[in-house]
């Protein structure tokens, strides 16, 4: 197996946990047809940058030279003879981009038989909004274990689980690094509050920590009863004024650490980051990350 990735951070976390897997430190423009087919390719994982289809992002498509990685491997996969399964993530809107219809054209014509998703992993029994857009792709005439669609599919055929507790992730005696600081609570009103019990969390993206609203939840110990009492309170005094942060100072919100957000994300538990590794890298690497059991769900239909 080989990685590819030109991002130094992330390939220092993937090194330190998979340190026996040929990590290449390079964009995949750089390698030719010759060097990807001497690596024996037979399968291609892919996640290629999402910005130029995001619904914060200018939504460039095709102009935006963030997708010419993709492209590039898009034109040359008719060469790529040993290549027989593909998946492939991005967000929700890359399936009505221009890019998506290149690489869906490409798929015909070299002989894929695919499936495209949009789903979320509250659908495989995780507490985390994260709706991306999937697509898997095989060579092989054996017919899927499910009834193949043209359209996007917005389920996984397979039985589903009740998301389980946010308690069950949750660290004990986390610093109080973690705790929001002022600047972060005069926001209060913005914030996502998850409790003990709560099955559900917003999408963590890798502003988390630096902006409020829209970048992941945050958590209490305290009950969902305690907190509504204690924004009622607040809510008595201009937002954001001392006493309205004092208030909400009393249900110690804090930020998710990185360790409870790989377990959002179904992340095995032996998987850590390196100690030379910031919390603030955590959290971008986080944001640009996957959910593990919402792809594995998909490898398990991709290779059947």
């Amino acid at each position: 197996m080989t990685a590819i990735d030109i991002n130094t951070v992330a390939n220092e976390v993937y090194r330190y946990n998979f340190p026996n897997t040929c990590l290449i430190c390079k964009n995949i423009q750089s390698l030719s047809v010759d060097d990807i087919c001497r690596l024996e390719v037979n399968t291609i994982l892919m996640s290629p940058p999402c910005q130029p289809f995001t619904r914060n992002g200018k939504f460039l498509d095709e102009n935006d030279p963030r997708t010419n990685s993709f492209i590039y491997v898009i034109n040359i996969l008719p060469q790529l003879y040993n290549v027989e399964y593909i998946l492939m993530e991005n967000v929700k809107g890359f399936e009505c981009s221009k890019v998506r219809n290149l690489f869906i054209d490409k798929l015909k014509e070299c002989g894929f038989d695919y499936q495209e998703f949009l789903l979320c992993p509250t659908k495989v029994g995780v507490p985390n909004s994260r709706l991306r857009y999937y697509c898997i792709a095989r060579k092989t005439k054996l017919e899927w274990n499910f009834k193949r669609k043209d359209e996007i599919m917005y389920d996984l055929p397979i039985t589903t689980n009740e998301p389980f507790a946010i308690q069950n992730i949750i660290e004990h005696n986390v610093p109080d690094a973690y705790i929001l600081p002022e600047k972060v609570l005069k926001w209060g009103k913005a914030l996502d509050i998850c409790f003990n019990d709560s099955k559900r969390s917003c999408c963590f993206t890798k502003a988390y920590s630096h902006y409020v609203d829209g970048t992941g939840s945050v958590f209490t110990e305290a009950d969902q009863e305690t907190a509504k009492k204690c924004y009622a309170e607040a809510n008595m005094y201009e937002p954001g004024s001392e006493n309205f942060i004092n208030k909400l100072k009393e249900l110690k919100l804090r930020f998710f650490t990185p360790k409870e957000i790989l377990a959002l994300m179904s992340f095995p538990k032996d998987y850590v980051f390196p100690e030379s590794t910031t919390v603030k890298q955590c959290y971008r690497l986080l944001g640009n990350s996957v959910n593990v059991k919402v792809i594995s769900e998909l490898l398990k239909i991709l290779f059947l």
